[in-house]
């Protein structure tokens, strides 16, 4: 079974091999649809907007407060590099989205399914076998001509999320230079066991510029690719295992 569906203002696509009713995928973009609903900086009406207006962390939801939670620990394993804190406004986009796909496949594993592949706007959770017992297949695109696909992964149990900015244009700056655009970085693909630290870490890697595959090199498990503007890529010393 594969769906897509427009949430968060990209699509989102569930992938299942194993025999699943259909309730279960409806209900996953439910959950998707929730989380836009709490967490969206752009809707008047979110809770994360009513945060930004005043509300009393007495009142923040349990998911509120796991994710602040969460953004502060990146912030202080990152040195200040992932900060949700701009102009007084929070905004944690840069991990809700993995920590939804997460929180997503936990689902599905929780109902003993093994097999499955879920892709929100190119950060993607494979887990087991794709059709025909193939692993699954991750395009890394090239930031300077997105039609290109430059390396195809082969990936079972991981996580891989990409940050840049030849999709949505720049939205990750460096809050330890006055919110300046990265340098001399166009993307970086990060790959974890979990796609919630692969998001995470690749926005914070992003936002150090072309230092950022430094980041990575230094957290046990995780495996970068790194593009940087002079269209050079350079990676860590474990990617090539997964490259097709």
């Amino acid at each position: 079974m594969r769906q897509t569906e427009i949430i968060m203002g990209m699509p989102i696509t569930i992938e299942i091999i194993d025999k699943v009713p259909r309730a279960i995928v409806a209900d996953l973009f439910s959950f998707f649809r929730g989380v836009d609903r709490r967490f969206s900086p752009y809707k008047d009406d979110s809770e994360l907007a009513k945060i930004n207006q005043g509300l009393p962390q007495a009142k923040w939801s349990k998911e509120m407060k796991q994710v602040m939670r969460l953004s502060e620990q990146t912030k202080q394993i990152t040195h200040g590099y992932f900060d949700i804190n701009r102009g007084g406004k929070l905004d944690p986009s840069g991990l809700v989205k993995g920590w939804s796909i997460a929180q997503a496949a936990q689902r599905l594993k929780r109902r003993g399914l093994e097999n499955f592949y879920i892709d929100a706007g190119g950060d993607i959770q494979a887990e087991g076998h794709a059709a025909k017992g193939e692993v699954w297949s991750v395009g890394i695109r090239n930031p300077f001509k997105i039609d290109e696909i430059v390396k195809v992964l082969n990936i079972s149990g991981k996580g891989v999320a990409t940050s840049g900015a030849y999709i949505r244009g720049e939205h990750v700056y460096d809050p330890l230079n006055n919110y300046a655009s990265p340098q001399g970085v166009a993307s970086i693909t990060v790959i974890s066991n979990d796609i919630f630290d692969a998001d995470r870490f690749a926005t914070a890697a992003y936002a150090m510029g072309r230092q950022g595959i430094n980041l990575i090199r230094q957290l046990p498990g995780f495996e970068a690719y790194q593009i940087n503007s002079d269209g050079k890529a350079i990676y860590t010393p474990g990617f090539e295992a997964y490259v097709a």
